[in-house]
């Protein structure tokens, strides 16, 4: 198995980490003008995502619902942090459904800034949201990609599973030896497994959970695979795994290239761990190709390599 490159002072991209630009023969630009036609955040863009052109030009987007400002300040992310100026859009939620069905999409994925600022931390929102797109999407399945709804985690999974996505994600994002130093003092790396946990025995029906890693802010491989054991033993179906990209000189630096063997033993580890679906490559994010992850989960066609 090859293993991890070191990373220089200015570090470059190996040939495994480098993306096309967008192409005009693609649904890239329709995908965009309609996206910022209807003034809606993607986390595509505001997380500059590498697959940006990939996946707008298989029409698909990750919607960011709840403005575009932070209330953390993650050391990898590089999402806009501070306060809110604005309580949240009463009109996103249907600006979003009416953008989903535009875009044709039969797998919808809707993430967030965090919003310790609002009593409910954002969670009504996330319904008004689900309620939407089932209005507007009826044959649609819906994934959230929550915050970790910092001290009122009952209530807010009561009123976003409430609402009934398939999918209920919450990413862990590192191992536990460095949880605590990349995303602050306010998160908790036992109440992101406890949110997981939670979230089976909270819905009134069958969802399926899901969680992310990034790899390269310093961790051992052996922590990767403790980490995805922890996520297994609290019922999360569907796991993926991606590199860290250093989104600026203020951010957290790159340890390691991982190499694309090593993803691939990453996703034999979570095979063994029972997993419904593992996703994990150097471009992996954790909403790339979810519709793909969510019908691997579902049909028992199991881990993927990317």
């Amino acid at each position: 198995m090859e293993t991890s490159l070191p990373v220089a002072e200015k570090p470059r991209r190996p040939e495994w980490m480098k993306v096309r630009a967008p192409s005009a023969d693609t649904r890239y630009f329709e995908v965009r003008s309609l996206l910022h036609g209807q003034r809606l955040h993607t986390i595509c863009e505001e997380a500059r995502c590498p697959n940006i052109a990939e996946c707008w030009g298989r029409g698909t987007a990750t919607f960011q619902i709840l403005g575009d400002t932070c209330t953390r300040a993650c050391r990898y992310c590089y999402v806009n942090s501070g306060r809110p100026e604005s309580p949240p859009d009463p009109l996103e939620p249907m600006r979003l459904a009416h953008a989903a069905a535009q875009m044709g999409l039969r797998h919808v994925v809707v993430t967030s800034v965090d919003r310790d600022d609002l009593p409910d931390k954002g969670a009504g929102h996330y319904a008004a949201t689900i309620r939407a797109l089932k209005s507007k999407l009826p044959d649609a399945s819906i994934e959230v990609l929550t915050p970790d709804f910092l001290g009122h985690e009952e209530e807010a999974l009561a009123i976003v599973l409430g609402a009934r996505p398939e999918v209920f994600n919450h990413n862990i994002e590192t191992v536990r030896r460095l949880h605590r130093r990349m995303r602050g003092a306010k998160a908790s790396y036992d109440k992101a497994l406890g949110l997981l946990r939670r979230a089976k025995e909270v819905a009134a029906y069958t969802v399926l959970t899901k969680s992310g890693i990034i790899v390269g802010l310093g961790e051992t491989n052996d922590e990767v695979v403790d980490t995805m054991r922890d996520l297994r033993q609290n019922g999360v179906d569907v796991v993926t795994i991606g590199q860290y990209l250093q989104p600026s000189a203020k951010h957290a630096k790159i340890d390691r290239w991982v190499h694309p063997d090593e993803f691939r033993w990453f996703r034999e580890q979570g095979e063994a761990l029972g997993f419904g679906s593992v996703f994990s490559g150097p471009l992996v994010r954790s909403s790339y190709r979810a519709d793909e992850q969510v019908h691997a989960a579902e049909t028992g066609l199991g881990a993927v390599a990317y």
